[in-house]
């Protein structure tokens, strides 16, 4: 009995090679087990070409990290467990006490926050631009080390010219990352216009399911990829093998959906656009929207994630347009197979309520008429 319970604390040794499926297979391990004492001791210069210990990557992260890489047009990916945390893995990489940041006024308000009250505690300063091209030249200081790009914003769906801010950045000697989770490297691929760091939120599109939390960083520089993975064992940044099987899985039909969300989300954004109650629409893709050139000039897709205002400017009316739908349930995310709905007020200084609607993979018949009954219901 005694022998027999040492030897079920063994690991299997008789498994078949040969094994080979569609499927990424999933391995949960923290130790990784070494032949001899030499191997041993060199483990750690297996971190990111090999095996050392589980939170430096078992087969089924080095899949993700691969495809991944592969989705962005090449180079080299960097998992972390949020995208908040791709974020503040790339600030945490590049700056140092002195730095300056630049970053768009509409940036997803996490990147906001982190840099000023983390990041400024450490003596970092940033600064809030407006301008969204090569204007942008005028706010670099000698000390501004980098740049932060979201195109579409998160909330109002602003566009920023990419490569303009890429080239102002570069005459400066300043490094660029981008927020690219709106899009995905599908709809836009950062590194191939000259950005340094492509960041996204693997918890929205490339999840899929709102079942996972996760983020990337991916970089063209194998030297900035290993300097990134370093940074981030520092952190502590490690994601579980299960989060990167669904994220795998979602990888599988990221184009069909991204092809869906986006023409449904069309169909709604002009329907909006037609109905007396609303003010604005805020969606690229749409011909009307002010940034519809930027889109059309860079973009080879748009997404689910679109926005708008109602004339009436109360929270009343729009606590009566959410109360009335139906399929757009209220929450506080994006991405999903899932239709959503958020409400923010609008940044300053305007005044009023920013309506935010995720365009899920529900019938387009059945979310129109669902948006359509809704609007019905906002007082005249």
């Amino acid at each position: 009995m005694a022998k027999l319970v040492t030897e079920l604390l063994q690991p299997a040794r008789q498994i078949p090679p040969g094994f080979e499926s569609l499927s990424q297979g999933v391995f949960h391990a923290s130790t990784i087990l070494f032949p001899d004492v030499a191997s041993f001791l060199r483990r750690q210069e297996q971190a990111g070409v090999g095996y050392s210990y589980g939170q430096n990557g078992t087969p089924t992260q080095y899949a993700l990290s691969e495809k991944l890489a592969q989705l962005e047009g090449g180079g080299h990916t960097v998992l972390v467990p949020s995208g908040l945390a791709a974020i503040t893995l790339v600030s945490s990489h590049v700056l140092s006490a002195g730095d300056h940041v630049l970053l768009p006024a509409a940036v997803y308000g996490p990147t906001l926050s982190v840099t000023r009250e983390l990041f400024g505690k450490w003596g970092v300063r940033c600064s809030v631009y407006q301008h969204g091209g090569a204007d942008i030249g005028q706010l670099f200081e000698p000390r501004t080390r980098l740049v932060w790009v979201e195109s579409p914003a998160s909330n109002l769906l602003e566009m920023q010219d990419v490569p303009a801010i890429v080239a102002a950045a570069r005459a400066h000697g300043a490094l660029v990352a981008m927020d690219n989770t709106w899009a995905t490297p599908l709809g836009f691929q950062p590194l191939a216009h000259g950005v340094d760091f492509s960041i996204q939120a693997l918890t929205k599109y490339v999840g899929g399911h709102s079942d996972l939390l996760m983020g990337a960083v991916t970089v063209a520089d194998p030297e900035r990829h290993q300097a990134l993975r370093q940074t981030g064992e520092l952190l502590g940044y490690y994601v579980p093998p299960d989060e990167c099987f669904l994220a795998l899985r979602g990888l599988q039909t990221l184009g069909l959906r991204l092809e869906r969300h986006c023409a449904s989300a069309l169909a709604v954004a002009q329907a909006l656009e037609r109905h007396a109650a609303v003010a604005s629409v805020h969606y690229p893709p749409l011909p009307s929207d002010p940034g519809h050139a930027l889109w059309r000039r860079d973009f080879k897709l748009g997404s689910g994630l679109l926005s708008f205002t109602l004339r009436q400017p109360g929270l009343e009316a729009v606590e009566a347009f959410v109360a009335a739908l139906r399929y757009f349930r209220l929450g506080n995310s994006w991405g999903a197979v899932h239709s959503l709905v958020a409400v923010a007020p609008l940044p300053a200084p305007r005044e009023g309520w920013l309506i935010r609607l995720h365009v899920g993979l529900e019938d387009a018949a059945d979310l129109l008429e669902d948006v359509r009954q809704a609007l019905a219901a906002v007082p005249a």
